[in-house]
């Protein structure tokens, strides 16, 4: 089965966008040599957390976006987080029946993205 191995979100302040994610998520980043406007991220340790890649890199197209959702523990806990790093909320706590709840944000760079909260049974 096919799954996402890298997420490139398109920024305009290379540092801010680092700030909002490293601040937020605890995101770690890494400089890549002979690339100034450019960094790669890492979401997990890849033991204990099962973790995704990506990068970030300057915005290529005024238009352009991607949309992820990102599994956080309790959204009610980030949705005031986000707004204090200079984010929007763009759709509050939505219960996805039998499944969870998500929510869509902008970051603080106007890209869209959601927070996903797995259901847990009692």
């Amino acid at each position: 089965m096919a799954t996402i191995v890298h997420i490139d979100i398109p920024v305009g302040d290379v540092q801010r966008a680092r700030t909002f994610y490293e601040t937020l998520f605890n995101w770690k980043f890494h400089e890549v040599p002979g690339y100034s406007d450019y960094l790669l991220f890492e979401t997990g340790d890849g033991k204990s957390v099962p973790a995704i890649g990506g990068g970030l890199g300057m915005r290529g197209a005024p238009d352009q976006t991607i949309t992820c959702y990102i599994g956080v523990d309790s959204i009610a806990d980030y949705l005031p987080k986000i707004e204090e790093m200079g984010g929007t909320i763009t759709m509050p706590y939505t219960e996805v029946p039998g499944y969870g709840a998500l929510a869509l944000c902008l970051d603080s760079e106007g890209n869209p993205f959601g927070l996903w909260e797995e259901k847990h049974e009692i």
